[in-house]
């Protein structure tokens, strides 16, 4: 070829190319580009010795390709370079499962997402507002033995007993240890045996009653109190035939009992299909809520002050109050006014009054005062025995709107929503009833459970013309999520009682535990955070509370048995310190306890982190949705 080319370059011929033969110019093309085939072919030789792709420290893929020794895999053609995929989406656009995390540095990583900032971690490092988990946690110390009953927004006014209102703790002042149990601390008795029997070892030892009537309801028998119930049912009995319209577990399915004592009156009351809330003021003298709790009774802290109650409007059928020392008639009937916003309309409210006006000189003078202001309220006196009073709520407003102008109460302003119950004052007005009629006529239970409310179009929600499938979906949802649990976790063998939904919506899963016969009573929790649903919940006939999550909840330690959290701490670690919930979780869940916590797997990695530090025992399970969802399931068992 070189000679060839030489030939072409030399002149002693005086040959020009122009004149050369035809079959020569051929000649040299062709050589020509034989010479540049083989150049070309010796470059891309060499190219394929360069590495594609550059070594990684941490090689990390859902598929990863098994190499094989001495071999090394063809490269990609020169036309269509090597894309390296760091996502999800490969280059044609399609989901896809074989992507590589690149290098990282985890020390980097570990100081921007948790925030380390090298210290050595023994307890709690977090941020004063926001609910990452900051670091490796250290154990949590116990509590000193004299926070064994600590109720965090109750317990924190040293010499102010007589102020029963929430007083959240000052700022760096929450609750940063475990709440120990008391001493000889027995596994709790089951339900429906508990009723009648404690032990003497779970609850204060100071005297509940001094009383001759309240030793008759309660006795110490060897290590547990014992309670009559022969009593309650006897006054269930009159009520029932003094008004027959109240169909205890038909028409009346949930109920609140105000200072409830022992919570007798909603202890039977269950076994006539109606749901009861005990509610009492913390009294470090009788402890009312923490036998109603430690007996298996539906009962919270709560107290008639000066701010709402955390319940929604027309949310019970029934309201009692039983010698509860209350004065409904001070201050222009302020508390009474409360009771008639949270009374459904058509409701009753019974009145036992406090025994010792039989034997004062002005005994007729508290019921008259009474009588005026339930007639200006519009309630009818239904019937009058002995002690016992009974009154009904209007069904509409038309009593409301009959009366003269100069009459008191005044109604409240059409603007004033009777279900906000946050932090909002007592008013001294009339709630009106909706003009739509919602919350009047309410199905009889059972068939009330499945019923989608009217009240349901009320809640401000974003989905306006959903609501009724959206409802059913939930239902349907958390009864084939509770029929796994029964058949995976054995849930008909733990003797549940007490159960505490975190984040309620619409009641599904306290729906599916009845359903499926599981005997226990539900707290189902709305909190603050979310559209307020509650209204929902009680028209149902479930009980519920409204609550702020980065607050401590109003009961006693070692309440519930098992406590549910579904996509809860998604929500709340942008609002609060997920490290407190935890621990407030922990005061509130009696030994033995379970928790389930459902939630995003960041979450629940976290959260698996503090339940370690808690000294709880954790099992981590992927979803129902499979091994690929984002939502994992964490059970955490606080053991003795």
């Amino acid at each position: 070829m070189k000679g060839v080319i030489s030939s072409l370059s030399c002149s002693n011929n005086h040959v020009s190319l122009t004149k050369t033969p035809t079959f020569l110019k051929i000649m040299v093309l062709s050589f020509i580009s034989l010479f540049l085939f083989i150049l070309v072919r010796r470059f891309s030789s060499d190219i394929t010795t360069i590495p594609t792709t550059p070594t990684r420290k941490f090689p990390m893929s859902f598929n990863q390709t098994t190499v094989v020794a001495g071999k090394n895999p063809p490269p990609p053609p020169l036309r269509q370079p090597a894309v390296e995929r760091t996502g999800i989406i490969d280059e044609n656009g399609a989901m896809t499962n074989d992507f590589i995390v690149g290098e990282f540095d985890e020390e980097m990583i570990d100081s921007v997402v948790n925030g380390k900032n090298g210290s050595d971690n023994e307890g709690l490092k977090s941020d004063e507002n926001k609910g990452a988990m900051r670091g490796k946690m250290g154990k949590f110390r116990v509590c000193d033995e004299s926070m064994r009953d600590y109720v965090p927004c109750l317990s924190n006014l040293k010499g102010k007993r007589e102020i029963f209102e929430r007083h959240f703790p000052p700022k760096g002042k929450g609750l940063d240890c475990l709440v120990p149990r008391p001493k000889d601390y027995k596994l709790r008795i089951p339900w429906p045996k508990s009723r009648d029997e404690i032990w003497f070892s779970n609850v204060p030892h100071t005297p509940f009653a001094k009383d001759k009537e309240g030793i008759k309801l309660v006795k110490k028998k060897g290590e547990k109190y014992t309670f009559s119930g022969d009593g309650a049912k006897q006054y269930l009995d009159q009520i029932s035939k003094m008004v027959p319209g109240i169909a205890f577990g038909q028409r009346t399915r949930v109920a609140m009992d105000i200072s409830c004592g022992i919570a007798s009156f909603g202890a039977y009351l269950m076994d006539r299909n109606v749901s009861t809330l005990s509610i009492a003021t913390k009294n470090v003298h009788n402890n009312q809520i923490q036998f109603a709790l430690e007996r298996g009774v539906p009962a919270i802290l709560a107290a008639f002050t000066t701010q709402r109650l955390l319940y929604p409007s027309q949310a019970f059928d029934l309201i009692h109050c039983s010698r509860c020392s209350i004065n409904w008639t001070h201050d222009d009937g302020i508390l009474l006014l409360e009771v008639n916003r949270m009374l459904r309309a058509g409701g009753h409210f019974i009145w036992a009054a406090e025994s010792v006006y039989r034997h004062e000189k002005i005994s007729f003078a508290p019921f008259k005062e009474m009588e005026d202001l339930t007639q200006r309220l519009c309630w009818e006196l239904l019937k009058k025995e002995g002690d016992i009073s009974i009154w009904r709520k209007p069904l509409n407003n038309s009593c409301y709107l009959s009366r003269a102008p100069a009459v008191q109460p005044p109604l409240c302003d059409a603007g004033d929503d009777p279900d906000n119950v946050w932090n909002v004052n007592l008013k001294k007005c009339i709630t009106q009833l909706p003009g739509n009629g919602y919350g009047a006529n309410m199905t009889a239970w059972p068939a009330r459970l499945h019923f989608p409310p009217d009240r349901l179009f009320s809640i401000k929600m974003d989905a306006e013309l959903s609501r009724r499938e959206i409802f059913k979906a939930e239902s349907k949802f958390w009864n084939d999520i509770i029929s796994g649990y029964i058949g995976a976790f054995h849930w008909k063998e733990l003797t549940l009682r007490n159960v505490l939904d975190m984040r309620a919506v619409y009641g599904g899963f306290a729906a599916a535990l009845h359903d499926f016969d599981i005997d226990c009573w539900v707290m189902n929790v709305v909190p603050i955070s979310g559209s307020n649903t509650l209204p929902v919940l009680y028209d149902r006939g479930f009980i519920g509370v409204m609550h702020d999550w980065c607050e401590p909840f109003d009961t006693y330690p070692r309440t519930y048995d098992l406590i549910h959290a579904a996509a809860l701490f998604s929500v709340e670690r942008n609002r609060c310190n997920v490290t407190t919930i935890m621990l407030e979780m922990d005061r509130i869940l009696r030994p033995w306890g379970r928790v389930y916590i459902r939630d995003t797997t960041p979450v629940i990695e976290e959260l698996e982190e503090i339940a370690h530090a808690l000294g709880w025992v954790p099992f981590k399970y992927d979803s129902s949705e499979g091994p690929h969802s984002n939502w994992k399931l964490l059970i955490g068992e606080k053991r003795l």
